[in-house]
């Protein structure tokens, strides 16, 4: 029996369409591409869900810390945190992609140039992101640069003192750091009307006509150039200069008189050498001197001599480069000298006759060469008298002893410590006599009455040939009160005048 026959072999099946294209060495590359657009896209692509998904939430939650954008942005660790796992995301993609033919329909150079034009999203996005935040920068400058304004503002018509002097440097701390560390920026550009309003405000006691409270805002605003620079601060660098020129000028020139040291005029001459009113210093203080010179011929010629004092005091401390300080200082102290006369007879005359006998004293002894220095001794005995006895000084002293006779008068000290005696009447003077060291102290007037009587040419003493005429006598002893007495000397006597001590009281005899 033959052997079965085998059956003929089948045909070789026809190769059946595939959906895939094996080996495309472009598909990697935009798997990767793809992921890098934060969206997942490349997983997509290769029909990976989940990490596709993974991808979408990284990306929202990056939307979500960054949006809206801010003046600080995303934190850094973030930022680094998602470009890693977008790097990851586009390896892992790319990895996959080498095992995993590509879909027909979106070949290589497709999906590369897919891939790249998705990129431009998140580049654009991420350019917008930065427009955003620059514009979040600029309104936080620009609403520092408002709240520098507002405390400026809140500082009208405030005194420039401790408090106001450190918000002034708050703001100004604020321009600063617009203006060097911004200078680009809007806020930097609305700088000079900021700057314009914070000088104003500074200087508003010079438009107030304050003069002498506009110095120390004046000489602050000189310091600004130092702290932002002449190129920022343009013709406000020097805008303080003619108005500090000018408030020192009022202000020295106001105060003259009233305060000695030179003071604000010093500091004019020292400053500001050539202006105009550096020129006007010197006039001006010999204006004052001769002002006060007419004063002194009024009815209250003391004032002028203290105010003279302090002109002469402030023209010996100026410069003397800048004026004649000697001159100036020398013209005072002549209208001085005049005035302290001055004001000696009218403290006499409103029976001030204290304030008189020191003034005239003073008088006698600063200026012995005077020719007047005997005259105001005379009157400082008579006001000094008058002090204890104001029938003294109903009258000044006469400049001319009386007429109508002479009278000896001998004056003996019988007490211990030296005597002065001071007198006034036709003519005006004193007499010291020394101490008598034997002599006792009485038991009463009437027992140095007696050693009066009996003699006194044991006791020291002086005779005084004197006008005849009533007169005022004030005794002064180192140990006992001052006395005061008065008597009427006629050309029919010879008077013996004793000055004894009793016990707790100081007695004298005229006899």
């Amino acid at each position: 029996m033959p052997p079965p026959l085998s059956p003929p072999p089948l045909p070789p099946h026809p190769p059946t369409a595939s959906r895939t294209t094996p080996h495309d060495p472009l598909h990697p590359l935009s798997v990767a591409l793809l992921n890098l657009t934060g969206l997942g896209l490349g997983f997509v692509l290769l029909r990976r869900w989940f990490p596709a998904l993974l991808c979408c939430a990284a990306t929202a939650a990056l939307l979500f810390i960054a949006l809206p954008a801010d003046v600080d942005g995303v934190p850094g660790g973030v930022l680094v945190g998602y470009v890693a796992f977008l790097l990851a995301a586009a390896v892992a993609g790319a990895h996959r992609a080498t095992r995993v033919p590509g879909d027909r329909r979106l070949r290589g150079p497709v999906a590369v140039g897919l891939g790249v034009v998705l990129l431009a999203v998140p580049a654009g996005g991420a350019f917008a992101y930065e427009g955003a935040r620059d514009e979040a920068v600029e309104q936080m400058l620009i609403g520092r640069l408002e709240r520098a304004d507002r405390i400026v503002a809140g500082l009208a018509g405030e005194p420039y003192d401790g408090a106001a002097v450190r918000k002034y440097g708050k703001a100004l701390a604020v321009y600063r750091g617009l203006a060097e560390d911004h200078p680009g920026s809007k806020a930097a550009d609305r700088l000079p009307d900021s700057l314009d309003a914070y000088y104003k405000t500074v200087a508003a006691p010079y438009a107030a006509k304050k003069y002498c409270d506009a110095i120390s805002p004046l000489k602050h605003l000189r310091t600004v150039p130092d702290t932002l620079g002449k190129d920022d601060l343009g013709t406000l660098a020097t805008w303080p200069d003619d108005r500090l020129a000018t408030s020192l000028y009022e202000c020295g020139t106001a105060g003259l008189g009233r305060a000695a040291a030179d003071g604000p005029l010093g500091e004019l001459l020292r400053t500001f050498p050539d202006s105009d009113r550096a020129a006007r210093v010197e006039p001006a203080l010999r204006a004052a001197i001769g002002a006060r010179e007419a004063a002194l011929k009024g009815s209250e010629p003391c004032p002028a001599v203290d105010e003279l004092r302090a002109i002469g005091t402030t023209a010996s401390g100026l410069p003397g480069g800048e004026v004649d300080a000697a001159g100036l200082r020398g013209a005072a102290d002549r209208a001085v000298r005049r005035g302290v006369y001055a004001c000696g007879i009218d403290e006499f005359q409103d029976d001030r006759f204290t304030d008189a006998a020191r003034t005239m004293k003073d008088f006698a002894a600063k200026y012995p060469g005077d020719k007047k220095h005997d005259r105001a001794d005379d009157i400082a005995v008579a006001a000094e008298i008058a002090a204890a006895r104001p029938s003294a000084g109903r009258r000044l002293p006469p400049t001319r002893p009386g007429g109508g006779g002479t009278v000896d008068l001998v004056v003996a000290n019988l007490g211990p410590g030296e005597l002065e005696l001071l007198y006034t009447g036709p003519t005006t003077g004193r007499v010291k006599l020394k101490d008598c060291a034997s002599c006792r102290i009485f038991a009463d007037k009437p027992q140095g009455d007696k050693a009066c009587r009996a003699g006194v040419s044991t006791y020291p003493r002086t005779t005084l040939r004197l006008p005849a005429g009533e007169y005022h006598f004030l005794y002064k002893r180192a140990t006992v009160r001052d006395r005061a007495e008065g008597a009427r000397l006629s050309t029919a006597y010879r008077y013996t005048d004793c000055s004894f001590v009793t016990r707790g009281t100081a007695g004298l005899g005229l006899t």
